[in-house]
């Protein structure tokens, strides 16, 4: 068990609507800080809508009403008046399909320092190799910076969303199945690079792949119907859990 101190983020009985059709139910959890936390469960179950919740993405659906609070350290971020640009700084996202702008490598890694103001050319190059290297994508593209990053294969262009989000130091990472639309070879390495990244940053990972959850998580969450049914170390969840809907969903019996 986590203490307070070891959690980048806290839920306190969270829970969703999309105008009368209830999301999320009454969700607490505590995600630890600097480790990999899989969000599990079938389709339609909460998933994505509750990764939309950490950087208050959900903001922009009309209809959307929100009740219960998520701390980000001791800041509590669904509060009327706090902000939602500054929030995403330190809330990073990565989506399932790549999306890298139609600008050069450099222009996407620095184009979120870019938005806050940095001018200073040595700042962008530093932040921009470091950013690379840590998307072990640096390699591939050193000489090739004012490359379009639209030439790039899908599993660079991935590499490269990441680079870009990290670019600018958030505290949480989130993945929002973002190996889904690769092939395995990039999936494998996708894989390897959030193991790396956990040194440095929180990482939520949504995934439908129970097999890569259980690869590269070190929590894991399973949500059923927009509750969350079972939270535990990804190793005790998989082998020995303790809710009969969990075990039913990881045997394959429903999902």
């Amino acid at each position: 068990m986590t203490t307070a101190i070891d959690n980048a983020l806290e839920l306190k009985s969270l829970s969703l609507w999309y105008g009368e059709k209830q999301a999320l139910n009454d969700i607490s959890l505590a995600i630890p800080r600097r480790r990999i936390t899989a969000l599990i469960g079938p389709s339609g179950c909460g998933k994505s809508t509750l990764l939309r919740c950490f950087n208050r993405m959900n903001d922009v659906i009309d209809d959307c009403r929100i009740s219960g609070d998520i701390f980000l350290g001791n800041q509590a971020i669904m509060q009327p008046g706090s902000d939602a640009t500054a929030l995403r700084r330190r809330v990073g996202m990565v989506f399932q399909r790549p999306n890298p702008f139609p600008k050069s490598i450099y222009e996407n890694v620095v184009y979120g320092l870019r938005l806050q103001g940095v001018r200073d050319r040595r700042i962008l190059n530093e932040a921009a190799e470091r950013a690379l290297r840590a998307a072990a994508l640096w390699p591939e593209v050193k000489d090739n910076l004012g490359q379009n990053a639209l030439t790039l294969s899908s599993g660079q262009q991935q590499r490269l969303v990441i680079a870009r989000a990290i670019a600018i130091e958030p505290e949480v990472l989130l993945l929002d199945e973002p190996t889904s639309a690769l092939d395995p070879i990039s999936t494998l390495v996708i894989e390897e690079l959030m193991t790396t990244l956990k040194q440095h940053f929180t990482l939520i990972l949504v995934t439908h792949n129970m097999q890569q959850a259980a690869r590269v998580s070190d929590y894991t969450a399973f949500m059923h119907q927009g509750s969350l049914v079972e939270f535990a170390e990804t190793d005790r969840l998989f082998t020995a859990p303790q809710q009969r809907r969990t075990e039913d969903y990881i045997t394959g019996r429903y999902g």
